[in-house]
């Protein structure tokens, strides 16, 4: 034999033999995980479980793909959505975002279900009340979790105790919806009571927030969708449901919901705890009205007043998709990807500075249709000819202006010109695989740091989960539903004098037509369109059209002569045509069903006790 086979052998006999004679070396504790018990003796590991529970949020609203490109406002640029096509069906569920995916959301609730348990009598030291706190943290994160579930799915099964191995029975059957909102309100009463008074750290959940939540879900629960009388006679696929206790409130007072509605947001506009801006009495002006929106989206100048509850990005560490968003929404222009796409009828519901539609059939309108819009809409569209960022270096000689080129133009001579293709159009001498199809690029969420223009750098706008204008707007739509319009009207001005928007007017079917533009405007990509359209019963109409985009061309003047393009009425004739985007890229159409989404087949086939939605199989 070898020799150094002799002694690996021997030394194998000799290791042997010592353990036969002691094994106390298999009583080992793992150096890459820590026991439960651990965890919950100890102060430090207990907040860690508990602060890993908000990773239930993920991306929050600054995902690659925003949920509004399954509405009217918005186009996914990287593929068709099966949601859009009323193609899901429980085998094809289409493209479900993590905060709403069923099996993620109930593994994160599971979680909050574990912290809740072990946190009732806590072995830790608990000077502070630190698990009170922390109570107060998961009972909001539950309710959070349960809401996601909730407006997407309709009712679920409502787990109060996390399971274990032990458990005869794993299945459970979905609660009806009215015990369901019942459930989510009484964990958000229990997370504010346990959080009041208490100094929360940035991100974590906080009375006001727990208020708001509340708010929000009944709102919902007021709405059409759910009021099943109200949905059964709108919608025939509805109507022939066996269970619309899982869709809505099959009995009951309509009207004692929607004042439920306006209390809980009421209660969170006299805490007097947030708002920004929103004591004007008139309109301020366009560039004022521009700058105030961006603050409040970036949260930033006093716009951190208006933030309840967010989710915040470290640049150095973060690798969520809402750290990438400038990578993952900026033009391809500036090396970006253009995902979430604003559509024309998006860009049509921004009314004129006086107030008044946006017209095509108008001759002003039609020839100049970014000017003396909303400003809303300079702070949230990226348009052809809007000023924005010096260009990175090869893109920097083509275009020295920074501005966003969204047409193909001439350049030359008018007697001998010569075709450019817009750098920020699927034709670009920079990229061409990820430019826009729609004619435009999303602007808001965007930091106009000049030094965030390359794919590479992540940014830290943080993700608004909930913010206190949608409590005044929440406000605002039951006080419409109660009658109350002139209460209404005062907040949606409001709002709209901040941004430098004239006053509403309207009652009745009018009124509730402005408040629903004005909401989405407001609201823009903050997941509430989706849910929206849904609640309100008029998705046929708004998600049932194709995706309409804009082709633009811009043709030299006669004696014109330009050597780089730069926008400019003086040298060049512009002109504007609205199309439809085409079947090949996506063909929309609208399905009844797809009004509550399915639950997976592998979820049905785990729990036989789910009953699935109306209109799949």
């Amino acid at each position: 034999m070898n020799s150094i086979y002799k002694t690996l052998a021997f030394v194998l006999l000799i290791g042997m033999t010592m353990a036969a004679c002691n094994t106390d070396f298999l009583d080992t504790k793992p150096l890459d995980k820590v026991s439960g018990d651990a965890v919950w003796s100890d102060r430090a590991l207990s907040e860690a479980f508990v602060t890993d529970v908000y990773n239930g949020i993920r991306d929050g609203l600054l995902d690659q793909m925003s949920l509004d490109c399954q509405t009217d406002n918005a186009l996914y640029s990287f593929g068709k959505q099966d949601v859009n096509e009323a193609n899901v069906s429980p085998s094809n569920t289409g493209t479900v975002k993590s905060t709403m995916e069923w099996g993620t959301v109930f593994a994160r609730i599971r979680a909050a279900n574990i912290a809740l348990a072990k946190l009732a009598k806590p072995t830790f030291d608990n000077s502070g009340n630190l698990a009170g706190r922390m109570r107060g943290e998961m009972y909001f994160m539950r309710a959070y979790l349960y809401n996601q579930l909730l407006r997407y799915y309709g009712a679920v099964p409502i787990i109060k105790t996390p399971y274990t191995l032990d458990e005869g029975d794993f299945t459970i059957a979905r609660n009806t919806y009215e015990e369901c909102v019942n459930f989510i309100a009484t964990d958000l009463d229990s997370s504010a009571a346990l959080l009041k008074g208490r100094n929360m750290a940035a991100g974590r959940a906080t009375m006001g927030a727990a208020m708001s939540l509340k708010a929000r879900v009944l709102l919902y629960a007021a709405s059409d969708l759910h009021d099943m009388p109200t949905a059964k006679a709108k919608s025939s696929v509805i109507a022939s449901f066996a269970n619309p206790e899982l869709l809505g409130y099959v009995s009951g007072d309509r009207t004692a919901r929607w004042q439920k509605a306006k209390d809980a947001a009421k209660a969170v506009i006299d805490l007097n705890q947030y708002g920004y801006k929103l004591n004007l009495t008139a309109p301020v002006s366009a560039a004022e009205g521009q700058q105030n929106y961006i603050n409040l989206y970036l949260s930033q100048s006093g716009g951190e007043a208006d933030g309840i509850f967010l989710k915040y990005y470290i640049r150095a560490s973060n690798d969520d998709w809402g750290s990438w968003f400038p990578r993952n929404n900026m033009t391809n222009g500036y090396h970006g990807w253009t995902s979430s796409q604003p559509t024309q009828q998006l860009v049509d519901n921004y009314e004129m500075m006086d107030g008044t539609k946006f017209d095509w059939k108008n001759p002003t309108h039609a020839s100049t249709p970014y000017e003396n819009r909303d400003p809303r809409f300079y702070a949230s569209i990226l348009y052809d000819g809007a000023q924005w960022k010096p260009r990175t270096p090869d893109g920097a000689g083509i275009d020295p202006f920074g501005q966003i080129q969204m047409g193909s133009y001439e350049v030359g001579s008018s007697a001998s010109p010569s075709p450019f293709a817009g750098l920020d159009t699927r034709n670009s001498t920079i990229e061409n695989w990820n430019g826009t199809w729609t004619g435009y690029a999303i602007r808001k969420f965007f930091n106009n740091d000049p030094a965030i223009v390359d794919q590479n750098i992540r940014q830290e706008i943080p993700s608004i989960q909930i913010r206190f204008t949608e409590v005044v707007l929440n406000y605002a739509e039951a006080c419409m539903m109660l009658g109350q319009e002139a209460e209404a009207k005062s907040w949606i001005n409001k709002i709209r004098f901040r941004v430098g928007m004239p006053a509403i007017t309207e009652s009745g079917a009018a009124l509730m037509a402005r408040y629903q533009n004005e909401r989405n405007i407001e609201m823009l990509m903050e997941d509430q369109r989706f849910y929206d359209v849904r609640r309100w019963m008029i998705a046929p109409v708004t998600n049932g059209q194709q995706s309409r985009i804009i082709v633009i061309t811009g043709k030299l003047k006669a004696g014109k002569s330009v050597t780089t393009y730069k926008y400019s009425k003086d040298n060049y004739t512009y002109a504007y045509s609205v199309q439809d985007l085409g079947t090949g890229k996506e063909n929309r159409k609208w399905a009844d069903k797809v009004y509550f989404l399915p639950i997976s087949r592998d979820e049905i086939n785990r729990n036989s006790k789910l009953v699935q939605n109306p209109g799949y199989q």
